[in-house]
């Protein structure tokens, strides 16, 4: 399964890189945490479903309880959770006060950059495959308007044939659907 790139044109005015195209990743669906938790026990787990969920549960709440004591914490090769604070400044230090200044905490991830797993965004660029978005919507039309032609070449009860949208699995359907409650971390900034 690749991941799906939107290609979009940035159309923020006053912005020194309007104008100019980049690529989003957008997603097929958003898997569940229950999901998750059986997909693990279907992975030649002894643990059922519902061993997994309760082990996840309690991670879950571990590591939430370790970041707010103020620790990073290390989710094994994978990286490092950490929490970020957004502040306005002032201009003394005495003025600072951490009820009115700090705006919010934010759950960051830093992901690991050991050999053995490096998932740094080099790294995870080499090991992915990427498809465009616009490229499976041009192979769906084109694939529709040549239906009644292929319709009559078929023969032998041959229905399938590859398309090259690889887009099977449980995704809940073929058409990727960019999410609209994420942060934009590809967006461009105006600095």
């Amino acid at each position: 399964m690749p991941v799906f790139v939107k290609v979009y044109q940035n159309q923020i005015k006053g912005s020194p890189a309007r104008g100019k195209w980049y690529g989003r990743v957008v997603a097929t669906k958003t898997m569940s945490y229950a999901a998750l938790c059986q997909h693990i026990s279907e992975h030649n787990s002894v643990y059922g479903e519902d061993v997994c969920l309760g082990v996840a549960n309690k991670l879950q709440s571990c590591i939430l309880e370790q970041l707010l004591e103020g620790k990073k914490v290390q989710f094994g090769a994978l990286g490092t959770f950490f929490l970020k604070a957004k502040s306005s400044g002032t201009e003394a230090e005495t003025e600072f006060n951490l009820g009115k200044n700090i705006d919010g905490l934010y759950l960051c991830f830093a992901p690991s950059r050991m050999e053995l797993n490096n998932l740094t965004s080099k790294m995870l660029k080499m090991k992915a495959s990427l498809k465009n978005v616009k490229d499976l919507t041009e192979s769906k039309s084109k694939k529709k308007e040549g239906d009644a032609e292929e319709d009559d070449d078929i023969q032998g009860g041959e229905t399938g044939g590859e398309t090259g949208d690889n887009t099977g699995g449980n995704t809940g359907g073929n058409t990727p659907v960019e999410p609209s409650d994420e942060p934009d971390y590809d967006q461009p900034s105006g600095d």
